[in-house]
C-alpha cells in the first residue's frame, strides 16, 4: 500500500518534482534485485550437493534391503519417504527455524557454538577478557525474561564437565563435515560417471567408470589452489541448468507414465511401506536419507548469501525441482517394474538426451564435490583458530572475495582418501552407507546445539527446546540408526574417521590448555623487566623485538629464557598476543587492544591482536605495518593525554606512560578519530591519531582468565599555565618517541617465538603420558610451526627453545 507524502513541489518531493513515496518503491525494487541475485549465486554454492541427490537415492534404497514389486507399495512407499523427509528436514527445521540461529549473519556448528559460548559461560578459550564483550559483533539477546532459561544457563555454567561435553558434540559434528567432504566427491562423481553403463557393454563399463571416476576426482583436487573464484561464475549456471534438467524429466515421467503418482505423498504409504517391508524397509531408509544430503550447507554458508536468499532459493527452486524428479522417477518405475534389479537414474532419462544430461550431471557432481571441500577447508580453519586442530598452512587464493582459502595439506590427504574410497567400494550402495551416516550425524549435533540456542539465547521455555529436539530429533535418529546397522557395509568408514580425528583434536586442544596454564603460572614479572639494563650487562639493540605469546598480561618465560642466553633485547618491544574471540568477525577498527608495558622511557608495548573464528590472518609485511601504525597511533593517543596532567589521580594511574610499577590500561586502537592534532613534524608523515574508546578499558596487570571491566571516575583541576607548559613538554616527548619507533622500524623487526617441548609431570597417568609425549609430540613434530601459521619469514626468527612440563 502506498501512502503519497505531499501533492506539491516541497521537501515531501524528490528531484524533478517526483514524489519521494517514488523514491522508496525503487529502492525496495533495488533490494528485491539484490536478494534475487544472491538467490541465485546461491545455487553454485550451497545447493550443489543437495541438487544432484536424485543421481543415487534410488539406486542406494533400492540396493539389496527391498525390492520393487508388481504392487508398487515399494516405490510409492519411498516416495512417500522422500516427499516428507525433505519437507520436514531441509524446508521446516533449516530454512524456518536453525537459519534464524545465525551469529552476525553466520552459521554452521561452530556460529552455534559462539553462541552458546556468549549467552553462557561455557567456553574453554584460555585467554578470555571483558573487553572482548565489547566487540560490536558481541551481540547478545535481551537478558532472560523466564526462570527456567535462567535455571538452564545456571545449570550449563555450574558443571565444568558439561563444558567439555558441549565441546566434544561440536568436534563431533565437526569430524562429520570433514568425512562428508571425503565421501561426498567419491559418491557424486561416480554416480554421475555411471551413466556410462548404459552407453557401453558391461565388460567396458566395469573397467572404465572407476578411472574416469579417478581421474576426475584428481583434477578437481588439483585444481584447488588456484581459487575457485576463478571458475565460480560457472557454478551457478550449472546447478541451475541441472535443477531445470530434472525437473522436465520429472514433469515428463510424470504425465508420460503416470499422472496418478502424486497420491504416494500420502503418509498412509510410509506406514504401508513399513508393514510390509519390516526390518529390510526400516535398514533402506539409510538410503532414503541420502535425499537430505547437503542441507547442511544451507546453514554452513549462511554467511557468504542472506536468509532470505537461501529461503527463496530452495523453497521457490530447489524444493520443487527436487520433488519433481523423484516423482518422475518413481512414475517410470511404477511401470517398468523388470529393472527392479537394475535402477539407476539414467533409466529415467529418455535416450535422444541421456548424452547431454550425463554430461551436465557430471558438471553439477563436480560443482556439488567442489562445495564440500571447500567447506571442508573452512571448517578446519576454525578448529585451528580455537586452538583445536594442529597448525596447517592456509592460503588465500582471493584478494576480494572473503573466505575463499586453501589448505595444501588437507586437500591432498581428501584427495588421496578420496580416490582410495572411491577404488575400495567401487559400490553406491557403501559409499551411500558412509556417507548417509556422517550427514545424520551433523544434523543430530545441530539439532542438540539449535535447542541450546533456543532456551540460552532465544530465552523461549525449556518445553520449546524439548519438543524441537524430540521431534526433529527423533527423526534424525530413525535414519541414523538405520545407517548404523550397516557398520559392516560401509558405515564404518566415517566412524573410523571420526575416532581418529576426534584423537587429534582433543589431543591437540588439551596440550594447548596445559601450556597456557604453565606459561601463566610461570610468567615473569613486570619489574623483572624494568629492572634490565646496562647494570646488569644488558645492551638495548635497535630494531623492534616482536615476542608472540600467548598471555594478555605479564611477561612470557619464553622472553625471560630469550635474554638469559642472550643479554640483549631490542630497543622497541612488542609483546604480541594473538587470540580468537567467540565471534565469527572482528572488524578492523576493534581489532588491536594496544598498551605500554612499564613507563614510556622503556619502550615496552603489548598488543593483542583479535581474531574471530571466520576473520583472515594477514600475511606478516601488511601485519607488522599495520602494528607500527598501530603503535603510532596509540603513542599520540596515549600523550594528548597529558592535556590532563591531574586526571585519573584517583586511581594512580597514568595515561601517559609515566607508571613505573604496572602496565598502562590497554585501548582499543581504530578507527574513531579523536580531538586535537599534535604539534611536532618528522621525516615520516604521521596522520592523525584514531582511537576507540567507546567501552571501559581494562587493567591489564590483573590476571584473571576473565576480567571484569572497571568504571572510573575523572576529576579536572587545571589551570592555564600547567596545560601549557604539559603540552609543551608531552609534544617533545612524543617527537622523540615517534622517531625512535620508525627508526626501529627502519633497522628491522625481529619475530620471537617459543619453540616447545612438552612432556606430562612425573606421576601422571599411562593416558595423559601417552597423550602428552607421543600424541602431541608427533602432531607437533609433523604439522607446521607456528612461525608458518603465524607467516613470520624465516630471516627474521628467533626461536626460543621451552620445555613444558604439564
Amino acid at each position: 500500500m502506498a501512502i503519497i507524502l505531499g501533492g506539491v513541489d516541497g521537501p515531501e518531493l524528490g528531484r524533478a518534482g517526483r514524489p519521494y513515496i517514488l523514491h522508496v518503491q525503487i529502492r525496495s525494487k533495488e533490494s528485491w534485485k539484490t536478494i534475487l541475485l544472491l538467490a541465485y549465486q546461491s545455487l553454485g554454492v550451497v545447493y550443489g550437493d543437495l541438487g544432484i541427490s536424485p543421481l543415487y537415492v534410488y539406486k542406494s534404497t533400492f540396493a539389496e534391503d527391498i525390492h520393487h514389486s508388481d504392487s508398487n507399495e515399494e516405490i510409492f512407499g519411498v516416495l512417500s519417504f522422500v516427499f516428507w523427509t525433505l519437507t520436514l528436514v531441509p524446508l521446516f527445521k533449516y530454512v524456518f527455524v536453525v537459519l534464524r540461529a545465525d551469529d552476525n549473519g553466520e552459521g554452521g556448528t561452530f556460529a552455534l557454538y559462539s553462541l552458546i559460548c556468549r549467552h553462557a559461560k561455557v567456553s574453554l578459550l584460555p585467554n578470555r577478557q571483558a573487553a572482548d564483550e565489547s566487540l560490536s559483533t558481541y551481540k547478545l539477546e535481551q537478558p532472560p525474561q523466564a526462570k527456567n532459561s535462567s535455571r538452564a544457563k545456571t545449570l550449563l555454567e555450574k558443571h565444568k564437565s558439561l563444558h567439555t561435553a558441549l565441546l566434544i558434540l561440536v568436534l563431533l559434528g565437526t569430524c562429520m563435515v570433514i568425512g562428508d567432504g571425503l565421501l561426498t566427491p567419491a559418491i557424486s562423481v561416480f554416480s554421475a560417471v555411471s551413466g556410462l553403463e548404459l552407453s557401453m557393454s558391461k565388460e567396458h563399463h566395469q573397467y572404465a567408470v572407476v578411472p574416469i571416476t579417478c581421474f576426475i576426482l584428481l583434477c578437481l583436487f588439483a585444481l584447488q589452489h588456484y581459487g575457485t573464484h576463478r571458475v565460480g561464475f560457472l557454478f551457478a549456471p550449472v546447478v541451475l541448468i541441472w535443477l531445470l534438467c530434472i525437473s522436465a524429466l520429472g514433469l515428463y515421467n510424470i504425465f508420460h507414465w503416470n499422472p496418478h503418482v502424486y497420491q504416494a505423498l500420502s503418509p498412509y504409504y510410509m506406514y504401508k511401506f513399513l508393514k510390509k517391508t519390516k526390518k529390510s524397509g526400516w535398514m533402506s531408509l539409510g538410503g532414503i536419507l541420502l535425499c537430505i544430503t547437503g542441507s547442511e550447507a544451507m546453514f554452513a554458508d549462511l554467511g557468504h548469501f542472506s536468509y532470505a536468499a537461501i529461503q527463496i532459493a530452495f523453497t521457490f527452486l530447489v524444493y520443487p525441482a527436487l520433488i519433481l524428479a523423484y516423482m518422475g522417477q518413481a512414475a517410470y518405475l511404477s511401470v517398468h517394474h523388470q529393472i527392479s534389479y537394475d535402477i539407476g537414474f539414467y533409466v529415467f532419462v529418455p535416450k535422444i538426451v541421456r548424452w547431454p544430461v550425463l554430461i551436465v550431471a557430471i558438471l553439477a557432481s563436480v560443482v556439488g564435490s567442489q562445495a564440500i571441500i571447500s567447506g571442508t577447508f573452512s571448517i578446519i580453519n576454525q578448529s585451528q583458530s580455537l586452538g583445536c586442530f594442529p597448525r596447517v598452512k592456509v592460503v588465500h587464493t582471493s584478494e576480494k572475495i572473503h573466505g575463499q582459502i586453501y589448505i595444501p595439506e588437507i586437500n591432498w590427504m581428501l584427495m588421496i582418501l578420496c580416490i582410495a574410497v572411491t577404488i575400495g567400494f567401487r559400490d553406491i550402495k557403501h559409499l551411500g552407507n558412509a556417507s548417509g551416516l556422517a550427514v545424520m550425524t551433523v544434523m543430530l549435533v545441530t539439532t542438540c546445539l539449535t535447542s541450546l540456542v533456543i532456551i540460552l539465547c532465544w530465552h523461549k521455555p525449556p518445553v520449546v527446546a524439548l519438543l524441537f529436539l524430540l521431534f526433529f530429533g527423533s527423526i534424525e535418529l530413525l535414519y541414523f540408526s538405520s545407517s548404523l546397522i550397516k557398520f559392516l557395509e560401509g558405515a564404518w568408514l566415517p566412524i573410523l574417521l571420526a575416532l581418529i580425528l576426534m584423537t587429534i583434536m582433543l589431543v591437540w586442544h588439551y596440550a594447548t590448555i596445559k601450556k597456557y596454564e604453565f606459561d601463566l603460572h610461570n610468567k615473569v614479572s613486570l619489574e623483572w623487566l624494568l629492572a634490565l639494563g646496562p647494570s646488569l650487562g644488558i645492551a638495548r639493540v635497535p630494531g623492534i623485538g616482536i615476542v608472540f605469546t600467548d598471555l594478555t598480561s605479564g611477561i612470557p618465560a619464553n622472553f625471560s629464557r630469550f635474554v638469559t642466553n642472550l643479554p640483549a633485547f631490542h630497543r622497541v618491544l612488542v609483546f604480541v598476543c594473538i587470540k580468537s574471540v567467540p565471534v565469527p568477525f572482528v572488524p578492523l577498527a576493534e581489532r588491536y587492544l594496544v598498551g605500554r608495558v612499564g613507563p614510556s622511557a622503556h619502550r615496552s608495548y603489548r598488543c593483542i591482536v583479535r581474531y574471530g573464528y571466520r576473520d583472515v590472518h594477514q600475511d606478516v609485511d601488511s601485519f607488522e605495518t599495520e602494528l607500527v601504525d598501530h603503535l603510532a597511533s596509540f603513542i599520540r593517543y596515549d600523550w594528548s593525554c597529558t592535556d590532563l596532567p591531574n586526571s585519573f589521580a584517583e586511581d594512580g594511574l597514568s595515561c601517559s606512560g609515566n607508571s613505573s610499577s604496572s602496565e598502562c590500561r590497554l585501548a582499543v586502537i581504530g578507527s574513531a578519530a579523536f580531538c586535537g592534532t599534535p604539534a611536532y613534524d618528522i621525516d615520516r608523515s604521521v596522520q592523525p591519531a584514531s582511537v576507540s574508546i567507546g567501552f571501559p578499558t581494562v587493567n591489564s596487570e590483573r590476571d584473571a582468565i576473565e576480567m571484569q571491566p572497571v568504571e572510573r571516575r575523572v576529576r579536572f583541576a587545571i589551570d592555564d599555565d600547567s596545560r601549557t607548559d604539559a603540552k609543551s613538554k608531552a609534544n617533545l616527548q612524543l617527537w622523540e618517541e615517534l622517531e625512535e619507533l620508525y627508526a626501529a622500524q627502519q633497522s628491522g623487526t625481529a619475530f620471537i617465538l617459543g619453540h616447545s617441548h612438552v612432556r606430562a609431570k612425573q606421576g601422571s597417568s599411562l593416558l595423559k603420558r601417552l597423550a602428552i609425549n607421543f600424541g602431541y609430540n608427533f602432531l607437533r613434530r609433523n604439522c607446521r610451526g607456528p612461525d608458518v601459521a603465524l607467516k613470520v619469514p624465516p630471516v627474521s626468527l628467533l626461536e626460543v627453545g621451552m620445555v613444558y612440563v604439564v
